[in-house]
């Protein structure tokens, strides 16, 4: 019997860690070999004892893409240069490599006294 798969192949998958929030860029093919990006949001949160994962996710074609783009950029830079004109965004360029060792040494194990 054959499985039901909605899910589409990954062709290309891009991850970005941000505290307690991942986000997930990912391209997948239609059936008919078309393109496209999902963008996932995928929040850790502690419930019943053990941690889930809350998804928020975003379909995006190729039609939108250069909308989509243009929109994200012209916010971030009206946030960067009129809102937050004095913050040095430099200072949150954190290599990946750097926030996997960092949480590599944080305990998550729950002590009771």
């Amino acid at each position: 019997m054959e499985e039901n798969n909605n899910e589409r192949e990954e062709i290309y998958s891009e991850r970005v860690r941000a505290g307690k929030r991942t986000y997930f860029f990912d391209v997948k093919a239609t059936r008919s070999n078309d393109y496209y990006l999902t963008i996932t949001e995928s929040k850790r949160r502690y419930k019943d004892e053990g941690y889930t994962y809350e998804k928020h996710k975003i379909f995006l074609y190729k039609e939108d893409f250069n909308k989509f783009t243009a929109a994200l950029n012209n916010t971030v830079n009206h946030v960067k240069d009129e809102l937050l004109p004095d913050v040095d965004f430099s200072q949150y360029d954190r290599d990946e490599e750097a926030l996997d060792n960092e949480t590599a040494d944080v305990d998550t194990e729950l002590k009771w006294d």
